[in-house]
């Protein structure tokens, strides 16, 4: 019985090291674009870059980050599920891209979920409300007493019609009991400018973009979306902390067309995962006002499945359908 019990550690040892050896003989065969869907400085294009300095010391190859920009992010992923088996390329998208587009654009021009292989799963970021610094309405209590008597007079702003923040501010509205009218706005800046000159009454969006805003003390953050306080934001609650039951995450990901060989797919999966890991990379991203995250393509694929629960329904329930 303990001959059979060792025999077996050893397979199972080897096993592993095949396993091993499997992944470290898939190397590449050549540089690797790392393609992004935004502009230089966003979020995206900071997880991106911040990956791609590090990745290149351990693929041994260089690494280089595209920005190819338009329609939201769907002119990169349309590029990329057309990529061969041969060439070395991957995709860092978000929620809006994978999820949304496919439900609110007759014609996205990719299959999410047939065109592209989950890589790696980086990062995460929460979603906050806010109002402006003069505002006499000091926390989520407070907004909803006032509603109670302003009924019809919820107007929520969101950077962009169709985003994550739009389908918050939905989710937000039916679980207080009121029904939100939201102002989508062409980006970020002029729906904070508005926020501060107190031309919008409240306002949603993610929060590493209000965060700066709240601390220079031009707006006032009601609550953010995660199950915990955000650890750079302690004194503010979390929206069930405030008796509202609504938690939600947004994040960012790597995916690879679906043409790429599996072995490559776990390769990469696992570097970037292991990059993540360590200490000075999490710094990094924390000093993003974003969470790390450190999961290979398998963790990645259940991630984005629960994604999928939590906000097609919310989507389809909108009703909501985006113009091509």
């Amino acid at each position: 019985m303990r001959k059979w019990m060792a025999g077996a550690a050893v397979a199972a040892t080897l096993a592993g090291a095949a396993s091993l050896a499997c992944a470290q003989q898939a190397p590449l065969d050549g540089a690797l674009t790392i393609v992004v869907g935004y502009p230089p400085g966003g979020s995206s294009d900071r997880i991106a870059r911040l990956v791609a300095d590090r990745l290149k010391e351990r693929v041994g190859v260089p690494v280089v980050v595209e920005n190819k920009t338009g329609a939201g992010g769907r002119i990169a992923a349309q590029g990329l599920h057309a990529a061969p088996a041969s060439q070395n390329v991957l995709m860092l998208a978000n929620p809006a891209v994978m999820v949304v587009a496919p439900l609110v654009y007759a014609q996205p021009g990719y299959n999410a979920q047939r065109d592209f292989k989950p890589v790696s799963l980086v990062s995460r970021y929460k979603f906050a409300l806010a109002v402006s610094a003069g505002s006499p309405i000091q926390d989520l209590r407070g907004l909803r007493q006032w509603l109670r008597g302003h009924p019809g007079q919820f107007t929520v702003g969101v950077p962009a019609t169709g985003s994550l923040p739009h389908f918050f501010a939905l989710m937000l509205g039916r679980e207080i009991g009121q029904e939100p009218e939201v102002v989508g706005y062409r980006g970020s800046s002029p729906l904070i400018s508005e926020l501060i000159g107190g031309i919008l009454p409240q306002g949603i969006d993610t929060l590493d973009t209000l965060l700066p805003q709240h601390r220079a003390g031009k707006i006032r953050i009601l609550a953010v979306s995660g199950d915990a306080r955000d650890a750079e934001l302690k004194d503010v609650p979390t929206f069930r902390e405030e008796g509202v039951n609504l938690a939600a995450d947004g994040w960012n990901a790597f995916f690879a067309p679906a043409a790429m060989p599996q072995a490559k797919i776990g390769r990469l999966g696992a570097d970037i995962a292991a990059i993540l890991r360590e200490p000075a990379m999490q710094e990094a991203v924390r000093a993003a006002y974003l969470e790390p995250v450190a999961l290979d393509a398998g963790g990645t694929a259940d991630a984005l499945a629960a994604y999928r629960r939590q906000w097609e329904p919310v989507v389809r329930a909108s009703g909501f359908k985006a113009e091509q």
